[in-house]
């Protein structure tokens, strides 16, 4: 389980974007729960933004960050050096480097829509929970996603984003499926809430929209659509002169909705 494909890869596009999240943005359901002497493991911590605010939240307690790529977990330890309380190494979802009851809190952001089997990555996750800890994970759902104005390369990419995710052996409407996938993990106790990313300001139209025509051009998602005859260049240039267009529209907005499991047990 080792190989499999990340739909996003991690040109810069892909890390700056993921490097602005914050507890605040991206973990609020979870963050009454952090207090201070809690053990944290973050899964899939990509540039570790999120990562370094849980240090922040439950020092003097340890958080410790994994994620698969050894380039991403290098540039999260350089950017969070100053911090005493974290440490960032590769890791594997599937076989966690960690005795049974480990941690306190296992978060996981953004990560089980990308994996060919997310129950087998919650089992592992609920392994290295101690009694009476969380999991917490958080998904978004491509399928639920929605913009206005009405821009045609918009619904071009998100069916040609949700076909090579599938084709990666992913899930792309991961949100709706992220309860039934705790359940079938072995977990009893579920708390399930949403929250959303929306982009309506002209500069955060302009970044979201900048981000994912950078992405479409030069992401992984691009050498990944070209080579397997999904799409060719020009129809990534047209996808990503829709995406400019969409967040030159004074009216724009686009809403992008999570699910979010509190699980336990």
């Amino acid at each position: 389980m080792n190989d499999e494909v990340y739909s996003h890869g991690h040109h810069p596009s892909v890390t700056t974007a993921h490097a602005a999240r914050t507890v605040a943005s991206s973990a609020a359901y979870l963050e009454p729960f952090l207090e201070a002497g809690l053990d944290v493991l973050d899964v899939g911590c990509g540039p570790g933004s999120i990562t370094a605010g849980f240090a922040d939240l439950v020092a003097p307690g340890s958080v410790t960050g994994i994620d698969s790529s050894a380039d991403v977990v290098a540039q999260a330890a350089e950017a969070h050096a100053d911090l005493a309380n974290v440490e960032f190494r590769e890791g594997n979802v599937y076989d966690l480097d960690a005795a049974d009851e480990s941690f306190d809190v296992v978060h996981a952001h953004q990560l089980l829509q990308h994996l060919a089997d997310p129950v087998a990555a919650l089992r592992e996750m609920r392994r290295v929970v101690r009694p009476g800890g969380i999991v917490a994970a958080r998904e978004a759902d491509f399928g639920a996603m929605t913009w206005f104005p009405v821009v045609d390369e918009l619904d071009e990419w998100r069916e040609l984003y949700r076909t090579l995710a599938r084709g990666n052996g992913g899930e792309p409407d991961a949100g709706r499926r992220l309860p039934g996938w705790a359940a079938e993990a072995g977990f009893a106790d579920v708390e399930v809430s949403s929250s959303n990313w929306i982009y309506v300001t002209a500069e955060e139209r302009r970044v979201h929209a900048e981000s994912w025509a950078q992405r479409v051009l030069h992401s992984a998602f691009a050498g990944q659509t070209i080579e397997r005859g999904l799409a060719d260049q020009r129809t990534l240039e047209r996808l990503a002169e829709g995406w400019r267009r969409w967040s030159r529209l004074g009216d724009g907005v686009f809403l992008m909705p999570s699910v979010e499991i509190l699980a336990r047990g």
